[in-house]
């Protein structure tokens, strides 16, 4: 079989049809590497070279980016649609709590026309001009809009995740007020108290799901991004209550996002059993949670019972 690495690509990293056919491949030879995994058929007409970033904690996101893209990119739908909600959120980078990125959710300016088409999910209404932007030649809804519609679909979890991560790639909190303004959809409340709640300084998928279910349990909130001056050395913490006790939300990858320059994930873990080495030497109690407790619902009982013990917990001394 003739190599698809060979095959012309796009600036987006895809293969059209019309310029694989001018390449001396066949619509044949094109349906055979699918079939054996050498080419991934995001689209109709449109296929890319599998990649090893698919396999990782985001690859699925950035797998729907592209599709999203091949989508609304085809000869077809070229300039008749906005990409919006889940798929927006993939080509703005915004990170979400498990999107549904089964369809290509497009909005089509209009009444009219709403539904389930093939491979896409379109949303017809009326689009302001404002609410549109263009990202790589692509058009998108913006940042404040894509997360005010994320917001009015979910739960309140996955709602004050979008906003969170909005908030935190610098969309304006009144902007998207502003797109929750008169939306009198199922899910407007929830969208209302999540932006009333929503943070910048939640840094993952992670904490703001953790967060999500402290409000939700009426626990105390926490202080997001503490840091505590110990020895000369001062410590980062997601989640701080009165100085006494920290929650650290542990991601599939935190170690390696926040590595520094030269150092290897082992480095990393031995440089945090030293930093709550540090913590708990000062006085403060660290507590541990991953992604399977916040599916099991473990987070708000853990915390709950040390916020009941807090008042046992030495003070801190530095």
């Amino acid at each position: 079989m003739a190599d698809v690495r060979l095959l012309p690509v796009d600036r987006f990293g895809l293969i059209r049809r019309a310029d694989a056919l001018a390449a001396d491949w066949s619509d044949t030879m094109l349906a055979a590497a699918v079939r054996s995994g050498d080419l991934l058929r995001p689209a109709p007409g449109v296929f890319l070279v599998p990649d090893d970033v698919f396999a990782t904690p985001h690859g699925g996101d950035e797998l729907h980016r592209l599709r999203a893209i091949a989508v609304v990119s085809s000869v077809r739908d070229q300039g008749a649609t906005t990409l919006s909600h889940q798929s927006a959120a993939a080509v703005h980078g915004l990170p979400l709590l498990k999107p549904d990125q089964r369809l290509v959710h497009v909005t089509r300016h209009g009444t009219n026309g709403g539904g389930e088409r093939g491979y896409r999910k379109v949303h017809a209404l009326a689009l302001p001009a404002s609410d549109v932007v263009v990202r790589d030649g692509i058009m998108v809804t913006s940042l404040e809009r894509t997360a005010a519609d994320i917001a009015l679909t979910g739960t309140f979890a996955q709602a004050l995740t979008a906003i969170d991560g909005a908030l935190r790639a610098g969309a304006s909190r009144d902007g998207i007020a502003a797109r929750l303004q008169g939306r009198r959809s199922p899910g407007s409340r929830i969208a209302r108290a999540a932006l009333a709640h929503a943070d910048p300084l939640a840094e993952s998928v992670g904490e703001s799901w953790s967060r999500a279910e402290m409000i939700q349990a009426r626990l105390a909130l926490p202080v997001l991004q503490c840091e505590h001056r110990i020895d000369g050395s001062t410590y980062r913490c997601d989640f701080d209550w009165r100085c006494r006790l920290v929650g650290e939300f542990d991601g599939l990858h935190k170690y390696g996002r926040f590595r520094r320059p030269g150092e290897s994930v082992a480095d990393a873990v031995l440089r945090e059993k030293k930093r709550e080495d540090a913590l708990t030497r000062a006085g403060v109690k660290v507590v541990r949670w991953v992604w399977a407790d916040l599916e099991q619902g473990r987070v708000v009982p853990m915390i709950r019972a040390w916020l009941d013990a807090l008042d046992t917990i030495p003070a801190l001394s530095n």
